[in-house]
């Protein structure tokens, strides 16, 4: 016991050590994006958990969902709320909407506890795929927003933000230098800058290399990473050998040239995919986000901006509901899988040296799998509509070249695609049908780095499926009691 109990204050002391290390190197802190759009969401209080199991400082959201705003009273994380780009609308010609708004969502959670400091308004919403949807409402709905935090009183301890795509801004040259706002958004952009100035608010950019090499199969790939590159960019007496402190350089370029040169940056999202694409795996993903933690441990920032940088890794567990239109690597940005698994270590540089720490108390269900039958011949002419069917309501985007499972054969594909199906509709019997294709199996058909999930027990997650059945049960319910009600009068 006594040996113990010397081996566990030594722990906390180095541990201690470490983190004042880390404090005083005046380096940002850490935060974590927590996206929710997935079919079986982790329990809120278990994400709250693994935030501060895993050392994160803050954490960026992209709602106010009450269940999260829950989980997060006391927890000491700093919190970035959201409002979706479909609320703007509202926001921007309804000042009452705005005030409820934050009433609702600010004010009474940060008299609960929730340590809220940023209410990010929109997310991306100048994104040229958006053919200019949000052009308008943008601006009122963060300056209402703003004066709703203020009549509320929460103007000096709630700031307002807006995440930007790195697309708002660009240089011609590479240089960031020449590095200005987008011409055809150029005085919007000014107007967003100086509100947010004017209030003590921050600007928040999502940056991604990995992006840069998806679109562009000729982009020099080690500058995409933090050791170095072999063709830098040359900027007066500046050399960029990675394309973070590029980017990030030319905003702040482009700050200083419209007079805002001092404007708080915050990066918003950065990290780097592990599946649905060549260039998406483990490997890179770790090499990626742990250039990226050891660079911003230094505290030395970018050379236009010196100093610590805040930044929210995106993010923290995958998505499976989230929209592939801009490729199936976007359900895999998570460090985390499905279900709370690391998917390789990564040291922060603070006391969590020992690497990503797993969520706690995940229950899953029976370890039985949906696979295509033996006896099924691969010409079966059914086939092709039912891989089809299971991939379209459920997640293949781990099948395809050079994925994780892009080394399976024509009928490891059947198998993966209604397994994922079956497993996305909680093991219901009725999803491993597929017209008598499919059988379950109680050995795990997973192979290399293909893994063959198994879903988590429904209490151990919100299934959205579920909570759809509870909302169309309640509609049916109401629909009863109107008729009862009209038959009665």
């Amino acid at each position: 016991m006594g040996s113990g109990s010397g081996h566990g204050a030594a722990a906390v002391a180095v541990a201690l050590v470490s983190w004042l290390c880390f404090a005083s190197a005046g380096v940002g802190a850490i935060g974590a994006n927590w996206g929710t759009q997935t079919s079986h969401p982790l329990p809120p209080d278990t994400v709250v958990r693994m935030l501060k199991d895993n050392r994160f400082q803050k954490v960026k959201l992209f709602d106010a969902e009450e269940g999260t705003m829950n989980a997060l009273k006391k927890s000491g994380l700093e919190v970035m709320v959201g409002i979706p780009n479909d609320m703007l609308l509202t926001m921007a010609t309804n000042m009452k909407s705005a005030e409820k708004w934050v009433d609702t969502n600010v004010s009474s959670y940060l008299n609960d506890g929730v340590n809220i400091r940023y209410v990010a308004v929109g997310n991306e919403p100048f994104l040229e795929t958006y053919n200019g949807s949000f052009l308008q409402t943008t601006y009122p709905a963060i300056r209402n927003i703003q004066s709703a935090l203020i009549k509320a009183g929460l103007g000096n301890q709630v700031k307002v933000t807006c995440p930007l795509n790195a697309d708002v801004y660009a240089s011609p040259t590479t240089k960031p230098s020449d590095g200005d706002f987008r011409t055809d958004i150029h005085d919007l952009m000014i107007a967003i800058v100086k509100l947010l100035s004017d209030n003590g608010g921050a600007f928040t950019v999502n940056i991604y290399p990995f992006i840069s090499l998806y679109i562009d199969p000729n982009f020099p790939m080690d500058y995409a990473f933090f050791e170095g590159a072999s063709s830098p960019i040359v900027d007066g007496s500046i050399t960029y050998t990675n394309m973070f402190d590029a980017n990030h350089d030319t905003l702040i370029w482009a700050l200083k040239k419209n007079g805002y040169g001092n404007l708080p940056v915050i990066v918003g999202e950065i990290g780097w995919p592990t599946d649905g694409d060549r260039n998406a795996n483990p490997q890179m993903a770790q090499r990626f986000n742990q250039g990226f933690m050891t660079h911003i441990a230094s505290g030395r920032g970018t050379p236009m901006r010196p100093g610590p940088v805040d930044a929210y890794l995106f993010s923290l567990i995958d998505e499976d509901e989230k929209s592939i239109q801009p490729g199936n690597f976007e359900r895999h940005w998570g460090i985390f899988t499905y279900d709370g698994l690391p998917k390789y270590q990564l040291n922060f540089g603070t006391a969590n040296s020992g690497g990503l720490v797993k969520a706690k108390g995940m229950k899953y269900l029976e370890r039985k799998w949906c696979v295509l039958k033996p006896s099924v011949s691969l010409n079966n002419p059914n086939l092709a509509d039912n891989v089809g069917y299971a991939c379209s309501m459920a997640d293949c985007t781990s099948l395809g070249y050079k994925t994780s499972c892009g080394m399976l054969n024509l009928g490891g594909n059947v198998s993966y695609a209604f397994n994922n199906y079956y497993q996305k509709n909680d093991q219901d019997d009725v999803a491993c049908g597929f017209q008598g294709l499919a059988t379950t199996t109680g050995q795990d058909p997973s192979t290399g780095t293909c893994r063959f999930g198994i879903m988590i027990e429904v209490d151990s997650a919100f299934s959205l499926r579920l909570q759809r059945l509870g909302s169309n049960f309640l509609l049916m319910l109401l629909l009863v009691l109107l008729q009862l009600c009209l038959s009665f009068s």
